[in-house]
């Protein structure tokens, strides 16, 4: 007979309290929310690895390590008397009964982008309320890839209409932080350069976002575009004999033109 999701939540609950127990799990024990942290953030990219590769029983493996981080996390808030799982929960349920006034109440919104604004209408009152003020901007964790942060903030930002047009307007502006880029590095500007940089950066992400794209993605599907290139670079030239570290700078810019060549054509 198959079990009901709330029974089995509870016997996960036992298994956690039980590992963290004296007659428990040694490595379990020693756990604290600081050494979870690469864990968790671990776990999580696993989700997305599994929801990227569209393979269903990965996708149920990682969301399941993902919520036993939770659980750890919540157990040893509970031995040190802060909250339980029941709060957790509990403020759950408030959130999203809270946040969603137009399914569990009488207000009304027609688009996602209605939805976002109703939501960090909600955020400010409930912020004015507590006596701390709090920007439209606020939010998005720093702890966040840089590339993900900054297309969150500027998504905030744009739910104002403080935006660029469209992507090719964005693009002017790569343009002229490109520029002012060269300029810092003819003039040997360290601090400079790494302003100027920072600045195309942010830029590239504002054309992504505007292009229906994520900047993250987007810059990982590089970085694998390029090690999939080298790696075949270094298998190519192992087949006759060679490696990376022992041609000259010219063969290895013939190596890689071959390999790039030899891809079809997008």
């Amino acid at each position: 007979m198959t079990q009901s999701p709330g029974a089995l939540f509870e016997r996960l609950l036992d298994l956690m309290h039980r590992l963290r127990g004296p007659a428990g799990c040694p490595w379990d024990r020693e756990q604290t929310p600081t050494s979870l942290k690469p864990y968790l953030v671990e776990e999580a990219y696993e989700v997305i690895e599994a929801i990227e590769a569209g393979e269903a029983g990965a996708l149920r493996e990682e969301l399941g390590d993902l919520l036993l981080q939770i659980l750890f996390h919540t157990e040893i808030a509970a031995e040190q008397g802060e909250f339980a799982m029941t709060d957790v929960l509990a403020g759950l349920v408030d959130k999203l009964v809270s946040r969603h006034p137009h399914v569990f109440g009488d207000a009304t919104a027609r688009t996602a982008g209605d939805v976002a604004l109703q939501w960090e209408a909600i955020k400010q009152r409930a912020a004015a309320a507590q006596g701390r003020p709090r920007s439209l901007i606020d939010g998005v964790p720093r702890a966040l890839p840089a590339l993900l942060r900054a297309q969150r903030i500027q998504s905030k930002a744009a739910r104002v209409n403080f935006d660029w047009p469209d992507a090719r307007a964005a693009w002017a502006k790569v343009e002229e932080e490109v520029q002012e880029a060269g300029a810092a590095l003819a003039e040997g500007q360290p601090e400079r350069v790494q302003e100027e940089l920072g600045d195309v950066l942010f830029s590239l992400v504002n054309v992504a976002r505007l292009s229906a794209l994520d900047a993250e993605d987007v810059l990982q599907r590089a970085i694998e575009k390029f090690r999939r290139r080298f790696t075949t670079m270094e298998s190519a030239l192992s087949a006759r004999g060679k490696s990376v570290t022992s041609v000259s700078t010219e063969e290895l810019e013939q190596s890689w033109e071959a390999v790039k060549a030899q891809e079809p054509s997008r």
